[in-house]
């Protein structure tokens, strides 16, 4: 099946529902295109400001593969999405604001019923900004269920961070509400902070309608945990092959800050990579398909052989 327009699936999705005790969260699933030969199944974990259809199978008129999910399945790769309790479909009732630690406790449910669902030891998984601290932290309490980890966007201490520096002066105000609006204004705000200009306009209009559908308000707490409590992961600790993603551009991820993480991962399989032209939210960007490749290299990469 060959996708003819960038606004129709290459493939069908299917819903799907895992349980954190009696927590309602929703995946999101799609198998590879028929023919391509299994390479692998991809978890994606989206970040703080929206939810994961958006993010990750979103159509756009006149932008091929809009959808990564729909890119990875054209090249053998089935692969899911989550929206962590407190967005898109999953339940957002408790008086909470669903922070890291229960963004990743949300990864252990999602894991528990993807393996279980697929008949899988492992997953490829793939976190951007918030979703990336989540994946992180799951990956050092659950190394034996991660084949390979993508750290997008990453943060670690912070340190270095404009974004972070005038996030963190909101703090007080973010204190008061477990959720804060979710509108177009805070939307473009997100695609214009770095480098205005670096994604489209139609892509942000098509992205917008399709993230303010599912939601009107989104959680604070992980812009709050990434302004009061990093560092949250020890690299030390993060045991898989790692890499880490960051655009050229991006205001939460410092060079520097990234760099000091990258020489503690543990594991020789490790890999940095510097996306030219990329601000933020990657899978947006212009230059959205040189990020796809960096991904899809990794995902695919041989298993190393070891002697001595």
């Amino acid at each position: 099946m060959q996708q003819t327009a960038a606004d129709q699936p290459l493939v069908q999705g299917t819903e799907h529902w895992a349980y954190k005790g009696d927590i309602k969260l929703f995946l999101w699933a799609k198998k590879r295109v028929p023919g391509t030969g299994y390479k692998g199944t991809i978890l994606f974990i989206h970040g703080s400001s929206w939810c994961s259809q958006p993010t990750f199978d979103l159509y756009v008129p006149g932008r091929p593969y809009s959808s990564v999910m729909d890119w990875f399945a054209a090249r053998g790769f089935d692969s899911w999405c989550l929206d962590n309790e407190g967005y898109g479909r999953s339940d957002k009732h408790r008086d909470i604001n669903f922070g890291i630690e229960n963004g990743a406790e949300d990864l252990v449910a999602a894991t528990d019923y993807i393996l279980e669902h697929d008949k899988l030891q492992q997953l490829l998984l793939y976190g951007v900004s918030a979703g990336a601290l989540k994946c992180a932290l799951f990956s050092e309490r659950f190394p034996e269920r991660v084949a390979r980890l993508a750290l997008d966007a990453f943060v670690w201490t912070g340190e270095g961070s404009p974004t972070l520096a005038e996030r963190r002066k909101t703090v007080p105000q973010l204190q008061k509400s477990n959720r804060r609006p979710f509108t177009r204004e805070v939307i473009q705000a997100v695609f214009d902070r770095d480098l205005p200009g670096a994604a489209e306009p139609d892509m942000i209009e098509a992205f917008a309608q399709a993230a303010m559908a599912l939601d009107t308000s989104v959680p604070t707490g992980t812009y709050l945990d990434m302004s009061t409590k990093l560092p949250m992961v020890d690299p030390a600790r993060v045991t898989v092959p790692t890499i880490i993603m960051r655009g050229q551009y991006d205001g939460i991820a410092a060079i520097d800050d990234l760099i000091e993480f990258f020489r503690r991962l543990p594991n020789p399989d490790k890999h940095f990579a510097h996306m030219p032209g990329v601000a933020h939210a990657s899978f947006q960007q212009t230059n959205y398909l040189l990020v796809y490749d960096v991904l899809h290299a990794f995902f695919s990469q041989h298993a190393p052989v070891f002697r001595g």
